[in-house]
Formats: structure tokens, sequence, C-alpha cells
């Protein structure tokens, strides 16, 4: 154990006594709407303004149709588990949770969907 601890406060001191020694990078923003000439396909050159709040509005949606895309497969996959149980109350139970979380699942992504076109609609762009 004290072996791993002075190992530990070694690196330490090795990566302190670099950084204080090495010179530091210069940092760059990158605009990303530059990149939109050569890529015009791309969902966030496709945004309705050159703004972060289309962009991340652009962003999050494509992420709640993910979501809403995940919960209606599950939604299948446990209507497949539920006709295929042959009764077994296992089975039953196991399928029907699946069916009950994978549709909460699409209301809450149906709702947060709403929720973000609400709030960036009405705070962000107006």
């Amino acid at each position: 154990m004290k072996k791993l601890m002075k190992l530990m406060i070694a690196t330490a001191v090795v990566i302190g006594v670099g950084v204080a020694i090495l010179p530091g990078v210069d940092a760059n923003a990158v605009n990303v709407f530059d990149q939109c000439g050569a890529n015009a396909d791309a969902a966030v050159c496709k945004a309705k303004g050159d703004n972060a709040s289309s962009m991340i509005q652009t962003v999050i949606n494509i992420l709640l149709y993910i979501l809403g895309i995940i919960a209606v497969v599950m939604i299948v996959i446990g209507g497949i588990r539920y006709t295929t149980s042959n009764g077994d109350p296992g089975s039953l139970k196991t399928a029907r949770d699946t069916i009950i979380y994978s549709v909460v699942g699409l209301v809450v992504a149906i709702l947060a969907y709403a929720i973000v076109n609400l709030v960036v609609g009405r705070f962000i762009t107006g």
C-alpha cells in the first residue's frame, strides 16, 4: 500500500513539474458553421439558423427521435414476449413490465420534445 502511495505521489509530482515547465498551448475556437460548405447535408448545417440555439435544438431533437424509436422497438419486443409467454406468470410479468416501462419512456420522450421546443421557441429565439 505504501508502495502504491509513493508511486501516485511521484506521478503527481512529475505531472505537476511537467505542466509548470512546458509552455502552454493556445486554444482556438472552431466555428462549426464554417465546415458546412464541404458537408452541407449534416444535420447541424440544415439547422434553421447559424447560431447556437438552433444547433442545440437540432441535437436535442435528434436525441429525442432516437429515444422514441428505441421506446417503440421495446414496446414491440414486449408485445412479442407477451404473446409467446404461453401463460407463464413470470414471463407475463416481465413482458408486461417491458411494455409499461417502454410506454412511460415514450411519454417522457414526447413531453421532453414538447418542452424543448417550447423553451427554445419562446425564450431563446423569440
